[in-house]
């Protein structure tokens, strides 16, 4: 066994307050945190920017979850660096190069073809820098603490973007959006010194070299096990189509998107404190369906243009609902084999994270030929659908866990 190999230490579970006292955690927690703040405050200045000069709804939607679609990229390609050899490194390397990119959205006159390309990029490298973290995280804290962990981690996400669209807003009233990418940049160079301080390469979890051929082979893997397809498939589409709705905020109450996303993101961090925190294993399992649904109910109120007091709680009781990753993700664990970790949580990501950009690609071609009110009712009915049509798969993927577990 190599001598850099390295099991979890025992680590108590009974709160958030014990993870972040396990210092690697720390690092990532504190890295995704400002990496998180940082993409908030960019996403959000460039879909202003963009709304601006172009009154598209459309082009202000993809501009803001666009670099979502190059994710799928990663996880086709290079995703299996996220297993690699020094993950340590990978990750400092991954953290420049989205250091790079947000700084150059703050060039200013920059052309809005050189800025979507700019997107494009930085997805494809966040999604292997988002694979690595996790493959890192599943073995930086215990199995039993691995929900906690990813619980804390959806959490401050959520957080950091209640204070990332709060303080943008406030920002820009201020400043240009390119000063607000500056602020951005300065968030990232932060987390990335972070990540080379605290965190250590680990074991080295891959017989065979990284590659397109080794990722190629572990997805083909993956994709044909009918348990894990079924628990990507529900990971990716509801969560991506309400993402969708999301993306129509500035073009369905300019005025008011901020409330709107500021809301979306406090009820997300209140479902993933509630579901992550005081619910067992079990019991996160038997709510996750009714979460899924009621990720997309409350939108459906959109049909009625309701008050502004109304649609903001609509979007804040919904956005509760995102805490159904949780059980999903922790099924998805069960079945995926040690040395792959990595690969196949940041290819639930990079999924996760493409279908949040093709749902706001729907919702914003809708939203070219109907109200953006219309657009975010028809986009949330067809989350349920799917997730009505979709839990007789996800049940049969439990008894598979089951019946691995056991074996």
């Amino acid at each position: 066994m190599p001598s850099n190999t390295s099991v979890p230490s025992p680590l108590p579970t009974t709160g958030y307050r014990a993870l972040l006292r396990n210092r690697e955690f720390a690092g990532l927690y504190a890295s995704f945190t400002l990496t998180t703040a940082a993409g908030t405050l960019s996403g959000f200045a460039l879909g202003t920017l963009v709304s601006h000069q172009t009154r598209s709804p459309f082009l202000t939607a993809v501009s803001m979850y666009g670099a979502t679609f190059a994710t799928v990229l990663g996880a086709l390609t290079l995703m299996s660096v996220a297993d690699g050899r020094r993950p340590r490194r990978t990750l400092v390397g991954l953290q420049c190069v989205s250091l790079a990119g947000v700084a150059a959205q703050a060039v200013p006159g920059l052309p809005l073809g050189a800025r979507f390309g700019l997107l494009l990029v930085l997805g494809f490298f966040q999604s292997l820098g988002t694979g690595t973290r996790m493959g890192l995280l599943a073995e930086v804290v215990p199995v039993s603490a691995y929900a906690l962990a990813r619980s804390l981690m959806n959490i401050t996400s959520g957080g950091m973007a209640v204070l990332g669209y709060a303080i943008g807003a406030v920002l820009l009233r201020y400043l240009t959006p390119q000063g607000v990418f500056v602020a951005a940049t300065a968030l990232t160079g932060v987390g990335t010194v972070i990540v080379a301080a605290t965190v250590r390469d680990r074991s080295i979890r891959l017989t065979r070299r990284p590659g397109l051929r080794q990722t190629w082979t572990t997805n083909t893997a993956l994709l044909s096990h009918s348990g894990q397809r079924a628990l990507l498939l529900n990971l990716w589409i509801p969560n991506g189509l309400i993402v969708g709705c999301e993306a129509l905020f500035i073009s369905y109450a300019p005025q008011h998107a901020g409330a709107f996303l500021a809301a979306g993101s406090a009820g997300m961090l209140l479902g993933d404190l509630t579901v992550g925190r005081l619910l067992s294993a079990g019991q996160r399992r038997r709510r996750a369906f009714a979460l899924r649904l009621l990720l997309a109910v409350p939108y459906l109120l959109f049909a009625v243009h309701p008050p502004l007091l109304v649609a903001t709680a609509a979007v804040f009781v919904a956005s509760t609902g995102f805490a159904a990753t949780l059980p999903l993700q922790e099924q998805l664990l069960a079945l995926t084999p040690d040395p792959v970790r990595g690969q196949v949580q940041g290819v639930e990501s990079a999924g996760r994270m493409t279908w949040q950009g093709i749902g706001a690609a729907i919702a914003g071609g809708l939203a070219e030929h109907f109200t953006p009110g219309t657009a975010i009712t028809a986009v949330a009915a067809v989350s349920v659908a799917v997730t009505v049509l979709s839990r007789p798969h996800v049940i049969r993927a439990r008894a598979v866990r089951v019946e691995t577990t056991g074996a």
